[in-house]
């Protein structure tokens, strides 16, 4: 890929990722050829670094291992500097408001990213804040993970439109973030789900309209069979997320038979890849035997996040 695709007209230079929803079609895959270009320098040993004398500061009030070190190893990589916020560091545990705490960060920091339950702070840190600020995470959307999802779905497929991916789980933030990126890539994606733990209704409505445009469906069903049929990927999350701990006898009753085995895979297409955003819950929702077998990416999913949050931070930044 030519270097100069970093630097294109698409100019994101300042813009929030708050979900993929928010983003174009053209802006994905802009973030997935930088991403590409990104990867193909380190697997070289190339040093590039476009972010030096930055600063992102990095707000953890959710516990975190792929997000910390992929996002604290990409701005060091760019030549910039992440600083780690806990939720102990700052002083909104004591009352100060995001808006005030946005605006002062913004006087400090080159952009920010936060990992949290609530989306709506999210929201109000993005609107008070003067730099880009980054969604790594909130119980409703989770867009980082699905864009190096979508990444490495093209590497082992070498495309993505007309693709079709079976999400086998809870309908939380990665059906929802996948939903919306299946949806602005052109992807088909169907989502089987207990009765009660479907997908929220307006993240439905508002993918299908992307969906519309790409031209690809989203399909919200309890029956796995249909959802699996002629799947170019199987993906699944634990049943029960950061937050739902009081739930998760409730949870494993209600999602025995939603989960990713030999039997399952070999109903999806004899070529079709299993990825699992982690951590897993191994022999709950995927099996040992599929999550270590030869059609499992799920490590080349995780590893993936560094280099796609490589390249948001260099097109944000």
């Amino acid at each position: 890929m030519a270097e100069d695709v970093v630097f294109q007209k698409i100019d994101m230079k300042g813009k929030d990722i708050i979900t993929i929803h928010d983003l174009s079609s053209k802006e994905v895959f802009h973030i997935l050829k930088t991403t590409e270009f990104l990867k193909e320098k380190a697997k070289k040993g190339e040093v590039y670094q476009p972010l030096k004398g930055k600063t992102l500061g990095m707000i953890f009030h959710k516990a975190s291992t792929r997000t910390r070190i992929s996002f604290e190893v990409a701005i060091w990589q760019l030549g910039g500097y992440g600083l780690f916020l806990n939720k102990n560091d700052l002083q909104l545990n004591r009352g100060e408001t995001i808006a005030d705490t946005a605006k002062v960060l913004s006087r400090y920091l080159d952009a920010i990213m936060i990992r949290t339950y609530d989306h709506e702070d999210v929201l109000v840190l993005a609107e008070y804040a003067d730099i880009p600020v980054i969604n790594g995470l909130t119980d409703l959307t989770h867009p980082c993970q699905v864009l190096a999802d979508l990444f490495t779905i093209y590497e082992k497929k070498g495309r993505l439109s007309g693709l079709k991916l079976a999400y086998i789980g809870d309908g939380n933030n990665m059906a929802h973030s996948l939903m919306y990126g299946c949806a602005k890539v052109g992807m088909n994606i169907a989502i089987a789900s207990p009765k009660g733990y479907e997908p929220k209704e307006d993240i439905f409505i508002s993918a299908k309209k992307d969906a519309e445009i790409t031209g690809s469906s989203i399909l919200i069903t309890n029956d796995i069979e249909e959802a699996v049929k002629d799947a170019d990927v199987l993906y699944t999350d634990v049943w029960a997320s950061m937050g739902q701990e009081a739930e998760r006898e409730k949870r494993i009753k209600a999602f025995q038979g939603y989960q990713i085995n030999k039997a399952l895979l070999k109903k999806a297409k004899q070529n079709a890849i299993v990825m699992h955003c982690l951590p897993a819950h191994r022999g709950e929702e995927i099996t040992d035997e599929v999550m270590d077998g030869p059609q499992s990416v799920v490590f080349d999913e995780a590893e993936n996040r560094l280099h796609t949050q490589k390249a948001i931070l260099t097109l944000v930044m």
